[in-house]
């Protein structure tokens, strides 16, 4: 048996708000409701089901693979929407992307400031060959 992930739940002060910020950003189809939850499907059968949460938030981190085409359709709405973004997960490196593994990656944060992230071929895929390798990758054992 191949264990897959289904879903996981992502705390959100306006668990609606943010749902519909994910799923507009990315083109996906618009949350459905269910119970207390908003769920945005990503992927075969994943969804990231948001739930409202009191108090103070921990920052996540959720990365997406896409497609060339719908990073750069993603990508256009970040910048549409005149969201700071990053091409590092410190988020150093403002108003950049990366070109880890010859893809193309970029960092941003949804309303209650999780770190999405998209990126166009996973990380370390290319290995020492690539021309600009993932900065982790690079590091060698001595």
């Amino acid at each position: 048996m191949t264990a897959k992930l289904n879903h996981t739940i992502v705390a959100a002060h306006d668990h609606r708000q943010s749902a519909l910020f994910l799923s507009e950003i990315l083109g996906l189809e618009p949350p459905v409701l269910l119970g207390p939850f908003a769920l945005v499907t990503a992927g075969d059968e994943l969804t990231l089901d948001f739930m409202k949460a009191e108090g103070e938030i921990t920052s996540q981190h959720y990365a997406f693979l896409v497609s060339e085409a719908e990073f750069d359709e993603i990508f256009g709405r970040i910048r549409e929407r005149q969201l700071p973004y990053w091409a590092d997960p410190y988020q150093t490196q403002r108003d950049e992307i990366n070109h880890w593994d010859d893809g193309r990656g970029v960092y941003f944060e949804d309303p209650c400031g999780h770190l999405l992230e998209i990126l166009t071929r996973p990380y370390g895929s290319r290995g020492t060959s690539a021309k600009n390798p993932h900065p982790l990758v690079a590091q060698k054992l001595q």
